[in-house]
This record gives C-alpha cells, structure tokens and sequence, in this order.
C-alpha cells in the first residue's frame, strides 16, 4: 500500500521525523540507507507499526510516495570535510524511482549550497526530471534534541527553504501537518546556512563556558554560582554549561568551500576538543590530592552517552577520557542504564551492576553524563571521591569541573 512520505535514512534525524509524522497520522515508509546510529525501544516500535509505519529495504517502494525527506548521516571525514556518500547513495536510489510533482527535502547537516549543487543534479540526472518545475525541492535544517521533553518536532518551528516559491509552499505544506510553526526561508542556502548558524552558536558557546571553567578553577570561584547569577540577567545572556566534551552528531562547521573559514568556530572546535584532556588532569589532581596515583587507581565512569537521557553514544568524550586514563594506568570501569556493553580500544570494559557499591569501591567516581534515573545525592554520600563534569550535584556534595 503506497505511503504518504518516505524517510530515507534511519538514524538521528530520520527516526525522530518518522515519529512525528506517524504521530500526525502520516502513512510513513522508513528506507535506511547504512549504519545509522538511531534506535527505538520495542514499544516505540509497535506504536509506530500500529500508527501506519512500515519499515522497508525495497528501493521500489520510493517511487510510490508523494514526499521524501533525505535524513542520510554526513560524518566529518579523516581530511575533515562532510562525508556526503550516504546523501548521495540516498539520491541516486530515490532518482532512480523519482515521479512527478514529489516533494524531495534534504534535512541533512550539509554546507551552504548542496541541495542545489550536489543534490539537484543527481535527482535530475538520474530521474530526468527537472527540479522546479517537475517536482519539489527543498532544504530543510533538522533540529531534533534527543531527550527533550519540553521540545518535540510538534512545537519546534521548521524553516524551509525551496528552490522554487512553489518548492517552498510545497515542503511547507508537508511540515505545516507536523508543527504549529513553519518559517520561509529564501531559499535552500539561506535554510542550510541556518543550520551552520545553529550548530556553530552552539558550539561556540560552550567553548567559551568551558575556558571560563578552566578560569575559574584557575582563580578559585565557583563557576556555577556565576553562571547561576548570570542567567538572572533577561537580555544579552543565554546560559550554557561546560562538560567534559562535546559529542553528539552536531559538528561546528565552517562554510566549507566558500574559501571564508570561520575563525572563531576552529578555535571553539579546539577548545572544546581539549576538554577530555582537562577533565584527566582534574582526575589525576584530585587522585593526588587524597594520597592516590591515577596508576592503578579504580576509576568508575558514570553515563557514556553524548546526551542525558538516551542511548546514543556517537562523539561522547566518555571514550576519549577512557582511553586517557588507561594510558596513565588506571582501572576503568563504567555504569550507564542506557549502555549495556561498552568496549573501548577493542576490549570491552567491566559495567558496574550495583552503582552504589561500585562508586564505594572506586578510589574516583567521575559523572560524565547526568541520566535521570542517577541519584546524585545518594552518590556523593557513597562516593569515596566524586568529579562532576555537569554540575549536576548538589554544592559541596563533590568536586565540580
């Protein structure tokens, strides 16, 4: 049975799509392109086959559906730019079955200008179609946020961005039956340059929170009774929280071929990369400030997600700071409710089955993700030492980042 709309990659940003349009009462067809990172607890799933999605591997069933959203993972490559083969190996598949008058939208994180250089050409080549004109094309920057309650695709505004006015109204259209609020942008570069503003903003905020947490613990103050204080002020400020890393599929970009790199975006890029490393060196003080060296020391690990609250592990500097304290010697064992095996350097590494006694046993328990479901309260008072890289504890109860 044919279906509304086609979600053509599975991962962080296609399933949370492919929720909110079966939510919305949309026949969803869900197409993976490759290893994609997303994933849905078993009851999801049956709430998703029972509201109309159908899952498939059958590239034919493309062709029988009036929009698709290309959602296809872009990894930064090893020389550092956007690995576009899956959007690509996505493009060409839907192409090859692409029918008049469908509305083909990229969510993508991509550079300023691929949806009609990149994209376009391959839709139209392998189609024989013309964009604009026989069928719908638009971009549109996805801004899903893993475990947010208080945001979900029905109350996060769109922008779109269409090649056409009526490749705009089009996408529109589609979005207008998922949230309250769509937002026309003038085009598909002003639209995929929207997401670089917002992934960079992002990023370079929390750069500069993290070097005021080196600051500060340089000086002696306490970071978070700024920061608290601070977000008192109602204009000019927006409140960000240092942590030991930044992960997640979110990478700060510059504007890729444009031959304009922006500067402060590396700088925040390297700032942030340090934070692994400074967390390590806050460890290994504290080890020594209570009589310990980081050689030998038992040293749990608590949340190896990128995020609260969820399971995706992709860019979490959990595996960074794992693999430093190994070098220094250390015995490294982890507890996460949504992680039930985790292996680092090829060997798996031990999962705590009780926290509390773990945390008791450890010579330094290090929060590296504040989950919901951990009671920080009851881990400082078992704690034998406690590093919180979120802040998350209550003042006093451990030693903060």
């Amino acid at each position: 049975m044919p279906a509304d709309l086609a979600v053509i990659g599975l991962g962080h940003l296609g399933l949370p799509l492919a929720q909110a349009a079966v939510a919305a009462g949309i026949s969803t067809l869900g197409y993976k392109t490759g290893p994609e990172g997303g994933s849905l607890t078993p009851a999801e799933l049956r709430r998703m086959l029972a509201g109309g999605f159908r899952p498939t591997t059958n590239p034919v069933e493309l062709g029988r559906v009036r929009t698709a959203v290309i959602c296809a993972p872009t990894p930064r490559g090893a020389d550092g730019t956007l690995d576009l083969g899956q959007v690509e190996a996505a493009a060409r598949t839907l192409a090859a079955r692409l029918r008049p008058h469908t509305t083909v939208i990229l969510e993508s994180a991509v550079h300023p200008g691929t949806t009609e250089g990149f994209l376009r050409p391959l839709l139209e080549q392998g189609s024989g179609l013309r964009a604009g004109r026989d069928f719908h094309l638009a971009y549109s920057p996805s801004r899903v946020d893993p475990g947010n309650r208080d945001f979900t695709p029905a109350n996060t505004p769109k922008v779109i961005g269409g090649l056409t006015p009526a490749c705009t109204e089009s996408a529109a259209a589609f979005y207008g039956r998922l949230t309250d609020k769509v937002v026309r942008a003038r085009g598909p570069r002003e639209a995929e340059t929207v997401q670089v503003l917002e992934t960079n903003f992002r990023h370079v905020n929390i750069a500069l929170v993290n070097e005021m947490a080196v600051l500060c613990d340089d000086l002696g103050v306490d970071l978070w009774d700024v920061i608290r204080c601070a977000e008192t002020k109602p204009f000019g400020f927006e409140s960000f929280r240092p942590g030991p890393g930044v992960g997640g599929p979110a990478i700060a970009q510059d504007l890729g071929g444009s031959g304009r790199p922006l500067r402060m975006v590396e700088l925040a890029r390297q700032v942030n990369n340090h934070m692994p490393q400074y967390v390590i060196q806050r460890a290994a003080t504290l080890l020594n400030e209570h009589g310990k060296s980081a050689r030998a020391a038992r040293v749990l690990l608590l949340g190896v997600t990128y995020k609260a609250d969820i399971a995706d592990q992709q860019g979490a500097p959990a595996h960074e700071i794992a693999v430093r304290l190994m070098e220094l010697g250390a015995s490294v064992s982890y507890h996460d409710p949504y992680v039930p095996a985790w292996s680092v350097l090829g060997r798996p590494v031990p999962r705590a089955d009780s926290l509390y006694e773990a945390a008791a046993h450890a010579d330094l328990t290090i929060l590296l993700q504040q989950h919901r479901t951990y009671d920080l309260q009851g881990l400082s008072v078992k704690a034998q030492l406690l590093l919180d890289t979120r802040g998350a504890t209550p003042t006093g109860a451990a030693h903060r980042l």
